[in-house]
């Protein structure tokens, strides 16, 4: 006899089947092998904690190292990792666009492979992922040297006078962004350092959330005083240019 009708018993095995990923979180990796292990370890134990149900799609942006091979092992052990390599090293920025292209998910979040911050932090992002069209983290307490921190200090202060995003820390490598925004903003290079300003041009808001920041124990870092001055106040120009020809429209009927 049997205890469920077809349909009773198709609703039965569908409550039966895991939830779907809400989170896509994207992990750019250029020769990062010496913390590729560490990044499965944390985002282990932050999916066995997390009440969000989120997966990690790795881009492989052109490393030359061992990457690659550690990336697909990791995607071999659990349907929470995913990966996409691009066939040449094109930048952070267009490993960040490689990824929201391919997130299939209602949010994607982003996350550096060094772990100077911690997945764990998406928790708090994500509390507020329905009413913010971007919930970015800032370093409140930055592990880095004082070079670094004060070469990034003035590259913030002048990309807020130029774009008047309010942004405090706009390198923060902890943001979660609503996919229909993400997808819309308009890609450049150098655009992962203004998605804030960005998203503020589809006239999306903004929340932002301390996180925690550490120092980097494996690797080294992709960025030098270039990077993280004299590249983004040369972008800034650029950016400056595209938002006085920026076409930002919503579709009030279709039939």
């Amino acid at each position: 006899m049997f205890l469920f009708g077809m349909e009773e018993l198709t609703d039965h095995i569908m409550n039966l089947s895991p939830p779907k990923f809400e989170l896509t979180i994207v992990v750019p990796v250029y020769n990062e092998e010496d913390n590729l292990a560490r990044v499965k370890e944390e985002f282990n134990a932050y999916f066995s904690q997390s009440p969000y149900r989120s997966k990690v799609l790795f881009v492989n942006d052109g490393s030359s190292d061992y990457s690659q091979m550690m990336i697909e092992k990791i995607c071999k052990s659990s349907d929470r990792y995913q990966y996409i390599e691009l066939n040449q090293n094109m930048g952070l920025s267009a490993a960040l666009k490689a990824g929201i292209d391919h997130a299939d998910t209602e949010f994607v979040g982003y996350i550096d492979s060094d772990l100077q911050t911690t997945p764990f932090d998406f928790d708090f992002l994500m509390e507020y992922r329905n009413d913010y069209a971007l919930v970015t983290g800032y370093r409140k307490d930055r592990k880095d040297s004082f070079v670094k921190n004060m070469s990034s200090t003035i590259a913030n202060n002048f990309r807020r006078f130029m774009t008047k995003d309010k942004a405090i820390d706009t390198g923060c490598p902890l943001k979660i962004m609503q996919t229909k925004y993400a997808r819309k903003i308009p890609f450049f290079t150098g655009m992962h350092r203004f998605i804030p300003a960005l998203i503020m041009l589809q006239n999306g808001e903004m929340k932002q959330i301390p996180v925690r920041h550490f120092p980097r124990i494996a690797g080294e870092a992709k960025y030098h005083l270039f990077n993280r001055m004299i590249g983004p106040f040369k972008d800034c120009f650029a950016y400056r240019w595209m938002k006085k020809r920026y076409i930002n429209y919503e579709i009030s009927n279709q039939g």
